[in-house]
């Protein structure tokens, strides 16, 4: 859902999903609408890179259930991406230890719609279960920001609120 603080823009929709795998997990992202109207920041090398939020850029955030401890993923079209480790609501953030992040981002428009889709391939230890969070940030070309999730607490848009972490994942 789009947040409603935010104005309504080129993206249309936003949808998610994520998978355990056994070193980690798997997740794609996809944004429908005029994704020739979005900024995407420029394709790099894939390495840790912070502050990725600030433009167009993808989250996981995976909490195991019954903890406060969560692990935050944000996760760039630009092949950028970034990992940290928190003890609780925004406290105790540090690098969060990754075996390795596989991005891969293709995009496709005709007459102004089209769709953009982000896949990630996260090696890591990920205790399971897990409520977990997909979001998207989407910066506009006129530098308004959409901010999608799967839900947001009241208030502004956080992203890091246990309230948007609406998929429970198990591992089998």
């Amino acid at each position: 859902m789009l947040h409603q603080t935010c104005d309504l823009g080129p993206i249309k929709g936003v949808t998610a999903s994520i998978k355990a795998t056994p070193t980690g997990c798997e997740a794609e992202f996809r944004l429908d609408g005029g994704v020739d109207s979005i900024i995407l920041p420029e394709p790099g090398p894939s390495v840790r890179t912070d502050d990725l939020w600030k433009t167009t850029c993808f989250e996981i955030f995976w909490q195991p259930i019954g903890g406060t401890y969560y692990r935050e993923f944000n996760l760039s079209p630009s092949g950028r991406w970034a990992a940290y480790d928190f003890d609780s609501f925004r406290e105790g953030m540090r690098d969060a230890p990754v075996d390795a992040i596989s991005l891969s981002t293709s995009m496709g428009s005709v007459d102004g719609r089209g769709e953009l889709v982000l896949r990630a391939s996260i090696a890591t230890d990920l205790p399971a279960p897990a409520q977990v969070a997909l979001n998207a940030i989407v910066e506009h070309r006129d530098g308004g920001l959409q901010f999608w999730a799967l839900a947001f607490p009241p208030g502004k848009a956080e992203f890091h609120s246990e309230a948007c972490r609406q998929v429970i994942i198990e591992r089998d």
